[in-house]
């Protein structure tokens, strides 16, 4: 469609001075209004051309209009009180030139608007009769100029700021993205690793004494391991799928946690030394994904703290189904935030961050009975499921 379209343009930009020769040969003697018009309609012949070459087809109307106003000066009605009609040809070169500055660059724009403003009040100086007829046509000529000037100008500064809003959006989106990938891998591996931490030195304590006990230790190793790679395995086929018509049996993934699994998560860190009892209140019903994950993934990193930093035995965890929440509150009796951490890392930030997502409410940090405290209150739809085959 292409590469038809192109020399129909070029087409077009060839019959442009032929038109102009058979208006001004065809009709020598009409007004000068009559011949402004014929070459301000012959332009509409380099339309094709504008779409591919707006420079050439400045230059083209410039010269076009140009000859048009010279060729008409000695006709015999140029005594006319019409004559300065003769200049409204070159309204069509000041649309080009408004083109020219809202496409082109700024060094080609004031070149453009240089020869424009030389060739148009040259002609007009050469041509008026009068200082009083010179000053008419020159001021209408240059608020004509000036005012396709700054549509031009205010078209490109618009055409900037539309650019610079999509590259900042997709700016952002990466931004989001990258933040949403550290979140996950994060969540996903310290919890495991901090399982598989305490299951090793419990391996490495009794694997002389009590060998039972170490293969039971080395077992939850191996089945914590399998499920993290497996878990590893699932995100970056998500990310490496640039088709969004992949076939899903050849990249199969597997599904987000949710509520539901924070169960199997407490047993597991419950077999791992640390005590989990998860207590719910409300009424279950099926909540967004997104939201499920957000809780599943605030309980996850909350107990991993528990596990690697707190030095408690057993914590608590507290799920609510509020009326239009989802609340969610996990306490232990560890030795809470000491002022000698040197660093918090990244869990309670990326908590955090999940919870702002969803216009949620987000604290932590240590009871005045010792211990610490997570909490999250995140909006939930009033209109629910109820989960069939509640626990």
């Amino acid at each position: 469609m292409v590469t038809a379209t192109k020399p129909l343009s070029w087409a077009g930009g060839a019959l442009y001075p032929a038109a102009l020769f058979l208006m001004l040969g065809g009709a020598p003697h009409a007004s000068h209004t009559v011949h402004a018009i014929g070459a301000l309609l012959a332009t509409s012949l380099l339309v094709g051309v504008l779409r591919h070459a707006p420079l050439i087809t400045w230059a083209m109307t410039l010269m076009g209009s140009t000859t048009v106003v010279l060729f008409t000066y000695g006709y015999p009605h140029s005594a006319s009180v019409s004559y300065q009609s003769r200049f409204l040809s070159y309204l069509a070169v000041d649309v080009l030139l408004g083109v020219i500055i809202a496409t082109r660059a700024r060094r080609t724009s004031l070149i453009a608007a240089a020869v424009t403003f030389a060739v148009q009040f040259t002609a007009i100086a050469g041509l008026s009769r009068g200082p009083f007829a010179l000053i008419g046509t020159g001021v209408i000529a240059l608020l004509a100029m000036v005012t396709s000037c700054v549509v031009g100008v205010l078209i490109r500064e618009r055409r900037e700021h539309a650019a610079a809003w999509r590259a900042q959006a997709l700016a952002d989106a990466v931004t989001a993205e990258r933040l949403r990938i550290a979140r996950e891998l994060h969540d996903m591996v310290a919890h495991s690793i901090g399982i598989i931490a305490i299951q090793a030195g419990v391996g490495k304590r009794v694997i002389e004494t009590q060998p039972a006990e170490a293969c039971n230790a080395l077992e939850a190793i191996e089945a914590t391991s399998r499920e993290t790679l497996s878990g590893l395995r699932h995100t970056l086929v998500a990310l490496r799928r640039t088709h969004p018509g992949e076939d899903p049996e050849v990249t199969p993934l597997a599904p987000s946690p949710c509520l539901t699994d924070i169960d199997r998560l407490a047993t597991a860190t419950t077999e791992a030394g640390v005590c989990v009892v998860v207590h719910w209140s409300g009424e279950r019903r099926q909540l967004p994904p997104e939201l499920e994950l957000a809780a599943y993934r605030i309980v996850q990193e909350a107990v991993t703290n528990v596990v690697r930093h707190a030095g408690a035995g057993h914590c608590q965890v507290a799920i609510a189904y509020k009326e239009d929440a989802l609340s969610v509150e996990i306490t232990d009796n560890g030795r809470g935030m000491p002022n000698s951490t040197p660093a918090r890392g990244f869990g309670i930030t990326g908590m955090r961050e999940r919870v702002r997502l969803l216009d949620g409410r987000f604290g932590a940090g240590p009871r005045p009975e010792g211990g610490f405290r997570v909490t999250a209150e995140l909006p939930a739809p009033k209109s629910v499921t109820d989960v069939t085959g509640a626990r």
